[in-house]
């Protein structure tokens, strides 16, 4: 593997030259420039990039944690995350954490030891303990980890509350939640957007809320559970889209018809939600942007001799789908 310095002695200049060059960092005449590219180009050298990053205390790294790259979300996310990062030259790792806090501290002390320089985190098990030994700046990404973070989110409470509203418009009476995980603050956000609409009802009763873990099979089961123990539920708000997929193929397990015997609204707005049959209604949040933004405020802050916290939150958007009972002149919105 050739070296700086082969480079240097065909290119007939010092390896201070090369470095220059490399670095696109102090002045190098064009044709002293032209032969250090051609040299490196005939010898196939590349920089080592952990001595590069040594030397100049960034690594143009930056890395994404996300708790379950098997939910489609998560995937969309980083999506828009390695755009951003792409086009404003930095790499991009993506780390699956499983919500697990040793796997989360494993990552980041390896890739602190690699100067990444910086991490959008969704989390929902990282410690105020584990953030201080962070050296880089942090972003958190979907849910607040830390008010010592900076952070972009959706308006998860005010969405909910608008999801339910959309059941009772379209004729629900006894409408159920089938909620994400506690430890989690947009689950536990949707679910009090929920009982803010529900919890004053003459009918609502705390047996129409079950767990479903952000999961498709346990979702799947606890709709089972909720539609045959409580066969007059006729409206479902779902924590997130994938549950809402496990919902839509509970009803059929169960030879309900959808949306006429049961209306279903789901929460994310991923893709997912517009291929399965029957499509799934849904509070859609703008899942790109959000992702561009995170990676957005990170950079900022690497760059920034002054970073300071910084906190967004998105609006989400009702999209009308099968799953509800669409009516004629309904649409995307």
């Amino acid at each position: 593997m050739a070296t700086i310095k082969d480079v240097a002695k065909l290119a007939n200049v010092s390896t201070a030259t090369v470095s220059r060059v490399l670095n696109k960092n102090g002045y190098v005449n064009k044709e002293t420039e032209t032969r250090v590219k051609e040299a490196i180009k005939q010898l196939n050298y590349l920089p080592n990039d952990v001595a590069r990053s040594l030397f100049k205390g960034k690594s143009k790294i930056i890395a994404l944690f996300v708790p379950d790259i098997t939910n489609p979300f998560f995937p969309e996310l980083a999506r828009a995350v390695e755009d951003y990062s792409n086009y404003r030259n930095y790499n991009f790792v993506l780390c699956n954490t499983d919500n697990d806090s040793e796997k989360e501290i494993v990552y980041l002390n390896a890739l602190q030891q690699k100067s990444v320089d910086g991490f959008i985190i969704v989390s929902s098990s990282i410690t105020e303990d584990d953030l201080k030994r962070i050296k880089v700046p942090v972003v958190a990404l979907d849910r607040i980890i830390s008010s010592n973070v900076s952070s972009v989110t959706v308006n998860n409470r005010e969405g909910a509350g608008k999801a339910v509203q959309y059941l009772k418009s379209i004729g629900c009476e006894r409408i159920a939640h089938i909620a994400g995980p506690e430890n989690i603050s947009s689950a536990r956000e949707r679910f009090q957007g929920y009982l803010d609409e529900v919890e004053n009802e003459t009918w609502y009763t705390p047996k129409y809320v079950a767990q479903g873990k952000y999961n498709f099979d346990k979702a799947k089961e606890a709709a089972i559970d909720l539609l045959t123990n409580h066969p007059e539920i006729d409206g479902l708000f779902v924590g997130n889209d994938l549950m809402g997929a496990g919902v839509l193929n509970a009803a059929a397990s169960l030879g309900i018809s959808i949306p006429e015997d049961l209306a279903v609204i789901g929460f994310d707005g991923i893709s997912l939600s517009k291929i399965i049959t029957p499509s799934l209604t849904t509070m859609a949040q703008p899942v790109y942007e959000i992702g561009r933004r995170a990676a957005e405020m990170l950079i900022f802050q690497i760059t920034s001799e002054h970073p300071e916290i910084m906190s967004e939150e998105f609006d989400v958007q009702l999209m009308e789908r099968q799953s509800t009972d669409v009516r004629e002149g309904s649409y995307d919105r």
